[in-house]
């Protein structure tokens, strides 16, 4: 199984990112996609999922309000777009799906410093 996060970046506070996560080599049927991170020192946090088969979405208090989790099911990825990005949100990314286990995919680091 093979997910691919990117998008990561270096952004100023109050900027925005869009990260993607390809999924196109998963041949599994997983129920949905989902967003977490980990910033140094502390436990990974889910911050959002996305249904893969219906519009049902949910976001961590953390972040609702600033991130929208989408996917294009043609191109079998999700996206993450990140606004309004604090420094608080600075963490390595990684997109995971739950099929009988976890399943994720390698980080990608977003850092928000100006």
């Amino acid at each position: 199984v093979q997910l691919q996060a990117s998008g990561g970046g270096l952004v100023q506070p109050g900027g925005s990112l869009r990260l993607s996560c390809d999924a196109s080599g998963v041949t599994l049927d997983y129920n949905a996609i989902a967003w977490f991170r980990q910033a140094p020192g502390k436990d990974r946090e889910r911050i959002s999922c996305i249904s893969r088969y219906d519009d049902k979405t949910r976001y961590a208090d953390s972040v609702k309000g600033r991130f929208t989790v989408s996917r294009d099911n043609a191109k079998k990825t999700v996206y993450l777009q990140m606004n309004s990005l604090k420094s608080e949100d600075t963490a390595v990314y990684y997109c995971n799906l739950y099929y009988h286990r976890d399943y994720w995919g390698q980080g990608t680091q977003v850092t928000v410093s100006s």
